[in-house]
């Protein structure tokens, strides 16, 4: 044996059994028996290599991830202290429809400028070296050189159609999108575990529902999911989820919401109206679950915030519209007045903008202000603050919208197709803190501080509901045979460190955390180990 963990508090995943002590052994990376207290009348496995004295903790299955961008941190800094110090254990990235793979060498450069915000290395960076072009190549990449967790893939929509169509807004033809199923099935043969979009980034919110609904047809003969990042969350936004509701029903492809909630001012306390309408989809045999993260605010690029017309072409195309003051004003007013579909066809509120990261140094005294504020101490508008600093500083400017509540937050929690995922973005000098939190936040603040779940349920939504998603039979939780993808945690002082003003810093009560039974963090630091791999689709 090479592990037996003692007197842990198992909380086991399944939602329904309450937290129980036992002993868990482990051989070979798997859980090899699970004693209850109860039965073991003070006798154990005898000749483990290691034990671990667990007593005062819980023992829970690793979470799971459902909505990353660790694309690049993964790979960039194996050590990944920011999930693995939140119990995380896998994380699904190529999310919102953009990521690296697949590409081509125009295509990468392109989608390296247009995520720069999300993920860092704007094009011109050769401190990484991009020694792949195909999602089996970069979940090859994971598994030769290691990682602090593990990671699962979604196909991005927007690369295959920035591969198959380019940039244009326009319909594809026939051709293009039988080129786009192809490359949307061959990233699925090398273990994809479904598809993504980012319906408000270009070029992927192009597509028609038609379109989407064809590569669904493939992701669905794979067994794989939909994970889009659907065309509002805002102005119309339950219409947006009957769309993804009713194409995927279409396609006969699985759903998975991600970010799922409804935001802006005019969606205060309308959270019940989405969760009626997913309830009403489930009833009639809709395979759905979701994710959402525990904040209220989000994060994304500012360049996403654009009118989709202003952006199409591609990131050069953006940068020369940028530099037209006639377009300009154009854009300006689209922005101001009517709502950009970028922002959720919401008019700006500039004072709602907080600047959270850039790539250019020059600008970093922006970093922490909102749009507004930065516009009034350099004595111009807004919109020339933001114009400016999307040229300056290439596109690559990541942003705070401050713009959810709190009541439609606890409210999509509660739903028992619910499960966790951080959406966490690590690039910028003051990220969102949900990259470094989420976890210990749901733990600590909803489960012991306010009581909107208990604490088996919530593990449940973070460990056994994402495994089911993902198809994965031998993970999240607790129990003979499956993996020892393993958290340890103490329920009476779990607690994010993470804030919105100092969002960097590491949670507290999770002293261990392991995979494969190799611990990643030990009592409480950071390991040297490099456990995590690709986890890949399985039929």
């Amino acid at each position: 044996m090479d592990l037996l963990i003692r007197n842990a508090d198992v909380v086991d995943g399944s939602g329904t059994n309450a937290p129980y002590r036992a002993d868990v052994a482990v051989e070979d990376g798997r859980i090899t028996s699970v004693t209850p207290e109860t039965e073991s009348r003070g006798a154990r496995p005898a000749g483990a290599r290691r034990t671990l004295d667990a007593t005062g903790l819980a023992l829970a299955p690793g979470f799971i991830d459902m909505h990353a961008h660790s694309d690049l941190a993964l790979l960039r800094d194996p050590d990944h202290a920011a999930k693995a110090a939140q119990g995380v254990t896998l994380e699904v990235v190529g999310q919102d429809g953009l990521s690296y793979a697949p590409a081509d060498d125009r295509t990468l450069e392109e989608v390296r400028s247009a995520i720069a915000g999300w993920n860092g290395s704007p094009p011109g960076d050769a401190s990484f070296d991009f020694d792949w072009r195909t999602v089996g190549g970069y979940l090859d990449r994971i598994d030769r050189q290691g990682t602090a967790v593990n990671a699962a893939y979604l196909v991005p929509q927007g690369n295959v159609r920035m591969l198959a169509v380019g940039w244009d807004d326009r319909p594809a033809t026939r051709a293009e999108t039988d080129e786009m199923r192809r490359l949307v099935a061959e990233g699925l043969e090398q273990g994809a575990v479904g598809m993504s979009s980012g319906l408000t980034y270009t070029p992927g919110m192009y597509a028609s529902d038609a379109e989407l609904t064809e590569l669904c047809r493939t992701v669905a003969a794979y067994g794989g999911y939909y994970c889009p990042h659907h065309r509002s969350y805002g102005k119309d936004a339950l219409r947006a989820y009957e769309e993804m509701i009713a194409l995927t029903r279409e396609a006969g492809c699985a759903l998975h919401l991600a970010h799922a909630t409804m935001n802006f001012g005019l969606n205060r306390g309308r959270a019940p109206e989405l969760t009626d309408l997913l309830d009403r989809a489930l009833a009639d045999g809709a395979d759905i679950t979701l994710d959402t993260y525990p904040y209220t605010a989000g994060c994304t690029t500012l360049v996403a915030m654009l009118p989709s017309w202003a952006s199409a072409g591609g990131p050069d195309a953006v940068r020369a519209r940028l530099a037209d003051e006639e377009i300009c004003a154009r854009i300006r007013h689209v922005m101001e007045v009517e709502g950009s579909d970028g922002c959720h066809g919401v008019p700006m509120d500039w004072d709602a903008i907080e600047i959270s990261g850039v790539t250019e140094p020059a600008l970093a005294d922006h970093v922490g202000r909102t749009v507004a504020q930065s516009a009034a101490e350099r004595g111009e508008e807004p919109f020339a603050t933001a114009r400016r600093l999307l040229t300056e500083d290439r596109l690559g400017t990541t942003i705070l919208q401050h713009v959810g509540h709190e009541e439609n937050v606890r409210h999509m929690m509660r739903h028992r197709v619910h499960t966790g995922g951080s959406d966490g973005i690590l690039q910028g000098a003051k990220p969102h803190p949900r990259a470094y939190g989420t976890f210990p936040q749901y733990l600590g603040r909803y489960v012991r501080e306010l009581g909107v779940l208990s604490l088996q349920e919530c593990v449940a939504h973070l460990t056994s509901r994402p495994a089911a998603r993902l198809r994965l039979p031998d993970r999240g939780l607790v129990r003979e045979g499956y993996r020892a993808d393993l958290v340890l945690f103490d329920p009476s002082t779990v607690a994010p460190g993470a804030t919105y003003d100092d969002p960097k810093v590491l949670p507290t009560g999770i002293p261990h955390v392991l995979i494969d039974g190799r611990p990643v963090v030990a009592d409480g630091r950071r390991t040297d180990v490099l456990a995590g791999r690709s986890v890949r689709r399985t039929r």
